[in-house]
């Protein structure tokens, strides 16, 4: 990082204290007169506004700013939350201020979160938040609200449009932000590449299904290849799916083949469920999804996203998909012995969509916390592009155009040139304050119908489900009289 490089000021919009050494024209004739106004400005605007201004290695303000009390950052226990840890010594390097990265495991990540929110208690500063949780985080009051940090710091502009919605806005469309983007993700794929180029599979194949082995670019094609694949006397398999109930993995998975054939979840704005989410599209990707696990391994019926991820370095599977986030792995001779041999491709498309379910995280800070100076600072200094790439170097997923578009980022990992195309086709689950009983419905509803032999049929199960959700709508008083 350059540390001659100079930083704005917290807040924009606030008046900015000359940078140590520089004139501003305002002053120059009057030169004697500098360093009285300069003091007077700075102590004027400490008193009334409270505002710290900060650049590389220069404060000026409150002194607690650079307490020795850190702020503390919830994440979820993985392996990005281990690369922040990594990037914020940085900041604490030019800033003096101290960070802790505090981790819950997945399975309680959430629960917890909202167990100190709700308390309004003060365990930590900022959280790096699920994109589902805006509208509980925002209209709960929890998070600060962000709109003129976003805005005033161009953020629209310097990251990608889906990231700023994604993981920042709500109500979308609004305007209103909640979130700076973290870490930017999407479901993609993993494949063996020795078996899709073995000359004898590539003969089979072709012989077997009138086209040639190779990646694949349909879901059919996924389907086929799946099947293909399926060698259960050999304890190898065709496909590795999502079906977990704890957290969101099922719902993540099934959403991707339900847009992919043209359905949808429900209408966003109106939260109209009934003739969307059962529609004959919608239902037609939910018994696909069925047909594709089929071709799993004996077990899968209640996956995690790490799952498939071991079974394919076991040498058990010949493609999975699951968030790029646990990828890097993959690229580690220690723990996968068939790097080498280890392709990525991005969703493939479906009869009518060619979409992926967005993931990734936001950075939000708590209402209850009183660092709030702190947070900006730490806010305003990891958006900048240098802070970015250093980011993606050290594994995280920026969403920076500019870091996106470099080489140097898409030529660090065989898997970032798919990353970086998958974060232009992305979609989510509802982001409204319900969003946890929704996702409870969903989980239990697609579980029970793909693992269960009992299950009602696909359109039983999605009749069922639009009938819960809208439900939950209706009792949260989201239809208007």
């Amino acid at each position: 990082m350059d540390n001659e490089q100079k930083q704005p000021p917290v807040e924009s919009s606030v008046p900015q204290v000359p940078q140590p050494g520089a004139i501003p024209s305002f002053f120059m004739k009057k030169k004697v007169l500098i360093p009285t106004v300069v003091a007077v400005v700075a102590l004027v605007l400490i008193a009334v506004t409270g505002f710290v201004f900060w650049q590389k290695g220069q404060f000026w303000g409150q002194k607690n700013v650079a307490s020795k009390t850190p702020i503390t950052i919830l994440w979820a226990d993985w392996a990005p939350a281990d690369s922040l840890d990594a990037l914020v010594k940085e900041f604490t390097k030019e800033t003096g201020i101290p960070v802790v990265v505090q981790r819950k495991s997945w399975s309680n990540f959430q629960n917890y979160t909202f167990s100190i929110l709700d308390a309004k208690k003060q365990d930590f500063d900022m959280v790096v938040g699920d994109s589902q949780w805006l509208g509980r985080g925002s209209q709960g009051g929890h998070y600060v609200n962000l709109t003129n940090f976003v805005k005033d710091n161009n953020l629209p502009e310097t990251m990608l449009p889906i990231a700023i919605e994604g993981y920042g806005e709500y109500p979308k469309g609004s305007g209103k932000y909640w979130a700076v983007p973290l870490e930017g993700d999407a479901l993609g794929w993993v494949y063996r590449k020795d078996l899709f180029e073995d000359p004898r599979e590539k003969q089979a194949f072709q012989k077997k299904y009138g086209y040639e082995l190779t990646v694949p670019t349909t879901w059919n094609q996924v389907r086929d290849i799946a099947e293909f694949f399926y060698r259960p006397e050999k304890d190898f398999y065709g496909i590795g799916l999502l079906t977990g109930v704890e957290h969101d993995p099922i719902s993540m998975g099934v959403q991707n083949l339900i847009w992919a054939f043209g359905g949808d979840l429900g209408d966003y704005k109106t939260h109209k469920v009934k003739g969307i989410l059962n529609s004959k599209d919608s239902v037609a990707g939910l018994e696909f999804y069925k047909k594709l696990y089929a071709f799993t391994p004996p077990g899968y019926q209640n996956t995690f996203y790490t799952d498939p991820q071991d079974d394919f370095k076991k040498g058990r599977l010949v493609m999975f998909f699951s968030y790029f986030a646990f990828f890097p792995e993959l690229e580690d001779k220690t723990k996968n012995p068939y790097s080498d041999a280890t392709g990525y491709f991005k969703m493939p498309k479906g009869p009518k969509v060619q979409v992926a379910s967005l993931g990734g995280q936001g950075l939000s800070i708590s209402s209850y916390t009183n660092k709030k100076d702190e947070a900006f600072i730490f806010l305003k200094w990891i958006i900048n592009d240098d802070v970015q790439a250093k980011w993606a170097s050290l594994g995280g997923f920026s969403t920076s155009k500019k870091v996106l578009a470099s080489n140097t980022f898409l030529e660090a990992t065989r898997f970032n040139r798919a990353f970086a195309e998958s974060m232009t086709m992305l979609k989510d689950f509802w982001a409204d304050p319900v969003y946890a009983e929704l996702l409870t419905a969903s989980q239990k509803q697609w579980n029970d119908y793909l693992t269960k032999d009992t299950s009602p049929s696909a359109q039983a199960t999605m009749d069922t489900l639009a009938r819960d959700w809208e439900n939950i709508f209706e009792y949260s008083g989201y239809y208007k009289e």
